[in-house]
């Protein structure tokens, strides 16, 4: 069986790709995520979840290397993690009312070959409240997640509706995701 290393230390990814049945080391990725270029925020996520899985592929080269990255976009201005709850808080208002995309950007690389693709969904946000923005950051859940929501929690109430991938928002586009890794060798419970 073929080593498959995760270059991520999301808990969501771990979920998604444990739930589909892989065998999986997670060794962090410490590359440098600075982009000095001007880039759409689907070729960020594209260019930083390459570079992460690259540079763990570096020193694992008999391994198959998983890299992800994601971003909110408001617009085109990525929204990062916040900094603090009042940024949270901001994020969370100018979300408000409004569609923003998700996009997330993988890269599964071997020794001989680096495929790397975008899932990008679209999330409509209700109209939120002062009350209800202040609660939530209050909540801690979005201390560590771009544009300072998780889907998969708390964060679900505040979206209206979502056209495209579920898993993608969460962190890992899981269908395109299998299927990429079968086509590298690496099997979960389900046969492509």
């Amino acid at each position: 069986m073929k080593d498959f290393i995760v270059a991520s230390a999301s808990p969501r990814r771990k979920e998604i790709l444990t739930m589909g049945g892989f065998s999986f080391r997670i060794i962090p990725s410490d590359c440098d995520e600075t982009i000095k270029e001007k880039l759409t925020p689907e070729e960020t996520v594209m260019v930083l979840a390459e570079r992460k899985a690259l540079s763990v592929l570096e020193e694992n080269a008999e391994s198959v290397v998983l890299g992800c990255d994601t971003v909110v976009a408001l617009n085109d201005e990525i929204l990062g993690k916040p900094t603090d709850r009042e940024d949270a808080f901001n994020m969370i208002k100018s979300l408000s009312g409004k569609s923003h995309r998700v996009c997330t950007g993988v890269c599964i690389a071997d020794k001989n070959r680096t495929e790397t693709f975008v899932t990008v969904a679209e999330v409509e946000f209700y109209e939120i409240s002062d009350e209800t923005a202040r609660s939530y950051a209050e909540t801690g859940e979005c201390d560590d997640k771009a544009g300072a929501y998780g889907i998969q929690g708390l964060g679900g109430t505040l979206v209206k509706s979502i056209k495209g991938d579920y898993y993608a928002i969460v962190g890992l586009p899981y269908a395109e995701t299998v299927r990429v890794l079968h086509s590298f060798g690496i099997k979960g419970k389900i046969e492509f």
